[in-house]
Formats: structure tokens, C-alpha cells, sequence
């Protein structure tokens, strides 16, 4: 009962409707016992001794047992659902907040099928058994505590005959409990692993199509789907293996009654409506004993569905808050960000970032060069604190980013990636998702600084259309210009532009361009590009190899300079006159740059 003893926290606060649900199960249950007594009654004291006249009474007291019983039963379904409910909506809210804490790290090794199955199909079978499977083993427990003390009052020497096998049908529910629980992780598992198949599926059908590769999609599923089968099979054979010989034990304890309390019959010592009773009461619990082994099944399944609940919500947080940490003012801000001796690795790899040390004044723009996997993308991670750096530091106004509020840190800035994301709402919406109070007019006036505002008029209902899930529907240029306007809209002191302009063409880039130029004044502006025309007017760019920075300087430096930049230039502008190269190399030889 670990698991649950660790999810106290979520079901013990609605205590009253637990309390409320088992004391009305235990009333019914108690009401049960009525019905043993009463046949009883009937053949002992009315048919035997022919006092039919109390039938009608008999009868009524029936009905109101009935009717009390099932007011009782619905109760305890009522509070019992309430408290799932509850329950589920607590952990649902809980594990959802963890995932909007976790940090990169976590998000690069998690799966997103996975994620979902622990926020539906786990969290359910928790809300089953914390409203109605807890109250039902309990119930087990009062059935036989009530059944066997009325027994034991009627024959203790044939009460404890008839329960003879009783022990074996525990110790054989309890075989069952461990054998099940491991297949009940490992169909866990299976479950994750089939539901991430599907949704990776769906989220690339688009590639998936375009290579033709269907059969093989099929195929692949069909693996999981087989090994969610072969677990599904193993647990049926488990079953299979322990449910005969827990219905065997019952039974046998009916043979058992049957010829031991018909000899005491006969032989006058038991009554023949105490023997009916007795009947009556030996299903009374072995009914439940039987049953045992859906009331574990239930309980395994939640637990091993609260393990994993369990493990998300304790996973850890590699991004937090110091204790006191600084919130900033965001009239005070001015945007000086300085890279000292930075070096990081992810984990288990080599370093990607080695000595990095940049200054970015207030209002500078700084932009990155380098082939894909130099590290370009890892600084500005860093500086967004998606990582904690390992050795050196990052500041932001002479402040340590790792001493500041990580939602604060966060707010000063607006990044443009290159892969673009957009939720399944109106443009409108996804354009002012950075911001809480935005007006029409910002909205039109970002959208026409990033050229994105014609072709949102030209859509069916304008800014209000909605698009599709992850932006489908709009061409890649297009949702880098939402985003780009998004980003105008926050208004922000330090402006991230990843690969900004790659799904544009060059017209469209420059014009962009022209728009950046106004939201750049006065902030500081970190530009990461394969295009040197994206870079050009960076008051520093920074070349990068593997993690190391290879070359620096303006425009004109590199130009001057041979090494990777100039090479870079050589081959996007190989159709243009080198006008431009002699002209700079004349230049550093002179010192004028």
C-alpha cells in the first residue's frame, strides 16, 4: 500500500466522502445479514409450526430491508464517485502542473503517448479503485467479519468445518495478487508504448505519406500491437491458471456444508431453517472470497498505474527557483547579457559548448554562424535557462541568471525557433499568446512588421480563422511570420531569432528584415542564421565549430578574414562579383577595420 499511502495527499483531504461511502457500504452489508435470519424465521418458527399469519410481516419487513439496503448502495455509489472524482481531478490538475515545471532535460527523453496514457488510462484506473475498489476490499473484510460471528452463533464446531478451505483461497488470491501485478506493469508499458506509435504516426502522416512508407507504419504497429496482445494473453493465463482453483475451494466448502450440517439434521442437533441459514451465510462469504480476485485485479492495476503517476509527479526538476529568488523589475531591465568561460554537456554526451565567453550590450545584436550541431542553438538554451549551465556563468545585468525567478527570466525575452509551433486556435490567439492584455492594434501592427498581415486578411475570417493542430493548414513561411509577430507583439528587452527567416523566401526575408530593424532599437537581439544576409549588420557574429568559438568580429572582419565565415560567404554569394571580399581585405590591410 505504498503507492497509496503516497497519494494520500490527494484522496485524504475528501476524507468525508471516503468516511461517508464506507459506512454506508457497511450498513448494507450489515443488512444483508437480515436475509439469512429471515429464512430462518420462515421455515423454523412459520412454515414448521404453520404460523402462516406472519408471512405479510415477514414480507414487509423484506421490502423495507430492500429498500433501506438500496438507498444504502446508492449512497455509497454517490460518495464513492464523488470522491473518484475528486481524486482524479487533484492528480489530473497535479500531474499536469509537473509537466509544465519539468525542464528540457526531461522533455528530450520523454514520449509523448507515454505522457497521455498516464494522464488517462492511469489516472482512471486510480479513480476506480480509490472511489469504489478501496471500499470493496474493505467490505470483503466486513462480510467476513459479520458473516462468520453470526456462524459461530448459530454452530461453531460446523462453522469452523466449513471454512476450512478458506485459508487456501487466501493463500491462493494472495499467489494470484504477485504473479499479476508484474503483468499488469508490463501491460502498462505495452499500452505507453503502442499509444506513442499511434501519435507519432499521426503527427508525421504528413511524411509518412510522402515516402510511401504506410505498410511499414503498419507493420511496426502491429509488433506493439502484438506484444500489447502477448501481455494481454499472459494475463488471461494467469487468471486462467488461479480463478479454478479458488472456485474449487469455494465449492468445496458448500460440499463440506452440505453433508456435515445435513448428518447434524438428521441427527437433531441443527435446525433445518438454521441449516438454510447457515447455507445462506457460507455464500454470504465465500462469495466475496471468491471475488477476491477481481477486487486485486483492481487493486493491481491501480497500483500499477499509481507507480507510474507516481514517477512523474516525483520525477525531478532540474530547472527551479532558488529559495529567494530575484524577481525582476521589468521597467528596470536593460538587456546586458554576458557569457563568462561557459562551458555545458548534455547529459551522457560530449561537451557541447567549451570556454564560451560573449558580451552583448544593452541594444547589441549579436549573431551566431556555424554548421549544424556547433552549438548555435545550446547558447541560447543557456541563456533561457532550458539548461543550468555546468562551469562558468551567464549574467543579465551584472545578475546571475541562476539567482533570478526562471518566469521572470523568461518574460524579458521573445524567441523565434525554427521549427514553429501553433496551437489549434485562431491566428488571433496564437498572436497574442505571449501576452495577457493585447489590443487589434498591436495584433495588425506586428503582423505588418513580420508580412504576415495580407495573407491573414486574405483567409476566410481573417485573424479569427482557426488553424489547424500544429499549424496545419499554413504553409512553413507563413506560421515563421506568425511567429515572428507573435514575438514583435511581447514588446520584448532581449529578442532570440533561431533560424527566424529560413521558410522564407529572400524578398519576404528582407523585408522582414526592415521590420526587425524597429523592434531591434535599443534591445538586445541574439540572431542565429545559415544566411550571411540574416547576419550582416550584427554589431558582433560569432562563428562556432563543435562547441568553440572560431572566429568573431563584424561583417567586414570576417569577410577579411580566410576562415570558415569567408567560406560560407564565398559559396552562398558564388554567382556575385567578389567586389565585396577585396574591397574588406584592402580595408584590414590598411586597419581600417
Amino acid at each position: 500500500m505504498d503507492v497509496f499511502r503516497q497519494l494520500k495527499r490527494f484522496y485524504w483531504v475528501e476524507r468525508k466522502f471516503l468516511l461517508t461511502s464506507i459506512v454506508c457500504l457497511m450498513f448494507a452489508t450489515a443488512l444483508g445479514l437480515v436475509y439469512p435470519n429471515l429464512l430462518r424465521i420462515l421455515i423454523d418458527d412459520v412454515i414448521k409450526e404453520e404460523q402462516y399469519g406472519k408471512v405479510p410481516a415477514l414480507a414487509l419487513t423484506v421490502v423495507g430491508v430492500v429498500t433501506l439496503k438500496g438507498l444504502m448502495q446508492f449512497l455509497h455509489g454517490f460518495f464513492g464517485g464523488r470522491l473518484g472524482n475528486r481524486v482524479a481531478f487533484r492528480l489530473r490538475n497535479a500531474c499536469y502542473d509537473k509537466l509544465q515545471s519539468l525542464s528540457f532535460q526531461y522533455y528530450d527523453k520523454a514520449k509523448t503517448g507515454d505522457l497521455m496514457s498516464r494522464l488517462t488510462a492511469d489516472l482512471e484506473a486510480i479513480r476506480n479503485f480509490i472511489g469504489f475498489g478501496f471500499a470493496q476490499i474493505l467490505n470483503v473484510v466486513l462480510m467476513v467479519v459479520f458473516g462468520g460471528a453470526m456462524m459461530l452463533s448459530i454452530h461453531w464446531q460446523l462453522t469452523l468445518i466449513t471454512l476450512v478451505t478458506i485459508p487456501l483461497l487466501v493463500f491462493t488470491a494472495l499467489r494470484f495478487e504477485r504473479k499479476i501485478h508484474p503483468a499488469f506493469q508490463e501491460m502498462r508499458r505495452a499500452l505507453s508504448s503502442l499509444t506513442t506509435a499511434v501519435q507519432e504516426n499521426i503527427t508525421g502522416v504528413r511524411t509518412v505519406k510522402s515516402f510511401a512508407r504506410e505498410p511499414h507504419e503498419v507493420n511496426k504497429f502491429s509488433v506493439k500491437n502484438e506484444a500489447y496482445q502477448t501481455n494481454q494473453i499472459g494475463a488471461a493465463k494467469i487468471w486462467a491458471h488461479y480463478f479454478p482453483i479458488m472456485e474449487l475451494c469455494a465449492n468445496i466448502s458448500a460440499v463440506i456444508l452440505l453433508l456435515a450440517g445435513g448428518m447434524l439434521v438428521i441427527r437433531g442437533e441443527l435446525k433445518l431453517g438454521e441449516l438454510v441459514a447457515f447455507f445462506s451465510l457460507t455464500w454470504y462469504i465465500i462469495g466475496p472470497m471468491w471475488g477476491i480476485g477481481f477486487h486485486i485485479n483492481n487493486y493491481t492495476q491501480s497500483k500499477a498505474s499509481g507507480e507510474r503517476v507516481l514517477n512523474l509527479l516525483n520525477e525531478h526538476v532540474h530547472v527551479k527557483n532558488l529559495e529567494h529568488a530575484i524577481v525582476l523589475d521589468d521597467q528596470l531591465v536593460k538587456g546586458h547579457v554576458r557569457f563568462n568561460n561557459v562551458t555545458f554537456n548534455y547529459p551522457d554526451k560530449a561537451p557541447a559548448l567549451t570556454n564560451i565567453s560573449i558580451d552583448a550590450p544593452a541594444g547589441s545584436v549579436i549573431g551566431f554562424l556555424g554548421a549544424t550541431g556547433s552549438g548555435k542553438s545550446t547558447v541560447i538554451q543557456l541563456l533561457m535557462r532550458a539548461y543550468n549551465v555546468k562551469e562558468g556563468s551567464i549574467t543579465l545585468d551584472g545578475m546571475d541568471i541562476r539567482d533570478i525567478d526562471v518566469g521572470s527570466l523568461r518574460r524579458q525575452m521573445a524567441p523565434v525557433f525554427q521549427e514553429t509551433f501553433l496551437f489549434s486556435a485562431s491566428i488571433r490567439t496564437n498572436l497574442a499568446y505571449g501576452m495577457q492584455d493585447v489590443t487589434d492594434e498591436q495584433i495588425e501592427h506586428a503582423a505588418k512588421l513580420a508580412k504576415a498581415h495580407d495573407f491573414i486578411m486574405e483567409m476566410p475570417e481573417g485573424y479569427d480563422t482557426i488553424v489547424g493542430e500544429r499549424g496545419m493548414g499554413l504553409s512553413g513561411g507563413q506560421k515563421q511570420r506568425i511567429a515572428i509577430a507573435r514575438a514583435l507583439i511581447k514588446n520584448p528587452h532581449i529578442l532570440i531569432l533561431d533560424d527566424a527567416t529560413s521558410a522564407v523566401d529572400m524578398e519576404t526575408e528582407h523585408e522582414i528584415q526592415a521590420g526587425f530593424k524597429e523592434l531591434m532599437a535599443g534591445r538586445t537581439t541574439f540572431i542565429i542564421a545559415h544566411r550571411i544576409s540574416s547576419l550582416r549588420h550584427a554589431d558582433e557574429i560569432i562563428v562556432l565549430d563543435q562547441g568553440v568559438i572560431v572566429q568573431r568580429g563584424t561583417h567586414q572582419q570576417l569577410l577579411a578574414q580566410h576562415g570558415p565565415y569567408r567560406d560560407t560567404y564565398k559559396i552562398q554569394y558564388a554567382d556575385f562579383p567578389l567586389e565585396e571580399l577585396e574591397q574588406a581585405g584592402a580595408q584590414w590591410k590598411e586597419g581600417a577595420l
